[in-house]
């Protein structure tokens, strides 16, 4: 009888439940661009790559490339979609750099790898 249950995020953007449910909801999700903020600058890190699980952290990865662009524990994670649902705002001390980051991924529409 779940064949049409809604499944709505917790209310608390700040605890750990949300942040669990934004990182199952991003995982396979295919990304067309990915691009870090720096105070007042963003660059481009890597072009078509994926967004995983991977245990307890999540990671944005791009082909050709031979490193994550960006691996977080999933409860210190901060994830926020864009207003028009095409890619989402990942904020939290990066493994791979060893400092605060944020990234933003555009989602590619046709592909979710599963």
């Amino acid at each position: 009888m779940g064949l049409f249950k809604n499944k709505k995020p917790p209310k608390d953007t700040n605890s750990v439940k949300f942040k669990r449910y934004m990182a199952k909801k991003l995982d396979g999700k295919h990304l067309t661009c990915v691009l870090e903020r720096e105070e007042n600058d963003e660059r481009v890190i890597g072009r078509e790559g994926f967004i995983c699980l991977k245990g307890d952290e999540l990671l944005v990865v791009a082909f050709g490339k031979e490193d994550t662009l960006f691996r977080a524990k999933i409860d210190t994670l901060n994830a926020w979609e864009f207003m028009s649902l095409n890619g989402v705002v990942l904020t939290a001390f990066d493994l791979e750099q060893g400092r605060e980051r944020t990234v933003l991924a555009y989602y590619s529409y046709h592909v979710n790898i599963k």
